[in-house]
């Protein structure tokens, strides 16, 4: 019997389940039961997750469930997973990497949005993002899984919100999202990225998640979370990271901003043909000491 731990959302069953049937396909795992845990990030819905412990706490739950050995993997959206692990965990798996990016839902363009009009988000990132190209802009906290939010914009609370395009294809849903494009609008760290969490001395469950893992994305998150480990930072942190490969390498683009929008700095490295993870963690790394040392003092406030 494999124990998966998971939270409860609709996205975080579907992610579950996701990781059930690619075992049961490579006939892996025998006998499967999904562990349904909640998180303090779950129970914690009236102010913004940064005032109340960072995006850590949709995981901490889920490790400790792990460490007391109540389940034997642990399957989580990598971007709600601090970059530095509890002693004796591991990510042992990346399955295929969804769409990236952000998307717009309420109204075909950042353009058609009115003055001063409000939008919904509870990201630190996507405000301050936001902000930095539209300061005019109301942006008003919107905490919930997807349904609750999308429910929340078609009562007029705002008039636009934002929602990764991953979660939107993962629960097929469609709702006339408008993806924002990487270059311009860079998506949080290992967002779209399903990982895989075991106990380092669980053999057998490493190999398993070991055999899921899907080579090409656990390079853009090795780059990803290597930046994250790189700033330190927490969830008041406004920074933004992407990974991509291309025909001759890897390219990670990212950006700290000041947390009202007001300052940013933007940075990219580029690693060559056949890069291993080890080599793009490090570029992650080396790439947020350059943006920390021309980061703006409202940033360094906060982190």
């Amino acid at each position: 019997m494999l124990k998966i731990g998971t939270r409860g959302s609709k996205l975080a069953l579907a992610q579950a389940r996701e990781t059930a049937a690619r075992l049961a396909a490579c006939e892996l795992g025998g006998a499967i039961e999904t562990v349904i845990i909640k998180t303090s990030g779950d129970a914690i819905t009236d102010r913004a997750l940064s005032d109340a412990g960072g995006k850590g706490l949709f995981a901490k739950e889920i490790e400790e469930a792990l460490i007391d050995r109540r389940v034997d993997l642990a399957v989580h959206s990598l971007k709600d997973l601090p970059a530095v692990m509890p002693p004796g965990l591991c990510l042992a798996g990346v399955l295929p990497r969804e769409d990236a990016r952000d998307a717009l839902i309420g109204v075909p363009s950042l353009a058609a949005l009115p003055v001063n009009g409000r939008l919904g988000t509870s990201s630190p990132r996507r405000k301050a993002q936001m902000l930095s190209v539209r300061p005019d802009l109301e942006i008003v906290l919107f905490r919930g899984n997807v349904d609750t939010r999308l429910a929340k914009l078609r009562a007029g609370e705002v008039q636009a919100t934002l929602l990764a395009m991953a979660g939107l294809n993962r629960l097929g849903l469609s709702v006339n999202a408008v993806p924002l494009a990487v270059k311009e609008f860079i998506p949080a760290a290992c967002q779209g990225a399903i990982g895989l969490q075991c106990r380092k001395d669980d053999q057998r469950t490493r190999d398993l998640a070991a055999q899921l893992n899907h080579a090409p994305s656990s390079l853009t998150i090795a780059a990803e979370r290597g930046f994250l480990a790189g700033i330190g930072g927490s969830c008041k942190t406004p920074l933004a990271a992407h990974a991509m490969l291309t025909d001759g390498g890897l390219m990670l683009r990212a950006a700290l901003f000041a947390p009202d929008g007001s300052a940013m700095v933007r940075g990219e490295r580029f690693i060559g043909p056949t890069p291993d993870e080890s080599q793009t963690r490090a570029m992650g790394e080396a790439l947020a000491q350059d943006l920390l040392m021309q980061a703006p003092p409202a940033f360094l406030a906060v982190r």
